[in-house]
């Protein structure tokens, strides 16, 4: 799994970077409609879940723990087809439906840092991005009256802090990567 992520370093990169342009733009518009924000939900989502799936078949190609990634893959497609079927859904259902995937997938992130944490340096960015993850879905669940406006902010605010730390581990695996090539053992000799 190590190397699997060593190697796609960039698409752990691009997970965050989607998840800090979907922040960018729900936080910095505030007043975006509920459609607006069910369909930019499903296409991060969506997003999120073949990235996830693909890391998950190369691992699997190199014999690398592999279900976590595939899972998380499946539950965030799921969740992404589930906004565009109904988008028309209510603003608490929405809230539901994304403090579930926020919590199911935190879950198999905090797992997959877990596995890694003796392989890999930096892998608690990945455990802090599960952990927020968590904390973000049970707030949501806890306190389904909040305004409109607070949720919409909330989901901005997680989705950058989630991005950010997805970037800085992708830039760290990158690293990784670097130090594993021949041309850098060669170099180190």
């Amino acid at each position: 799994m190590t190397d699997t992520l060593i190697r796609n370093w960039w698409a752990v990169g691009l997970r965050g970077l989607c998840a800090l342009l979907f922040g960018i733009v729900v936080f910095f518009w505030p007043g975006i409609s509920l459609l607006a924000l069910v369909f930019l939900f499903g296409f991060y989502v969506l997003a999120d879940g073949v990235l996830a799936i693909v890391s998950a078949i190369r691992a699997a190609d190199r014999k690398r723990q592999w279900w976590p990634l595939l899972l998380q893959g499946i539950v965030s497609i799921a969740a992404g087809i589930i906004a565009f079927i109904w988008p028309g859904i209510t603003a608490l259902a929405l809230l539901y439906l994304i403090a579930a995937w926020a919590i199911v997938t935190g879950i198999f992130e905090i797992v997959a840092a877990m596995q890694l944490r003796k392989e890999i340096e930096g892998e608690w960015l990945l455990a802090l991005g599960g952990i927020a993850s968590v904390v973000f879905g049970v707030l949501l669940v806890g306190f389904p009256g909040a305004g409109a406006l607070a949720v919409v902010w909330i989901i901005g605010a997680y989705s950058m802090l989630f991005g950010i730390l997805l970037m800085v581990l992708a830039f760290r695996l990158r690293q990784q990567n670097g130090d594993r090539s021949p041309g850098a053992t060669a170099r180190a000799a």
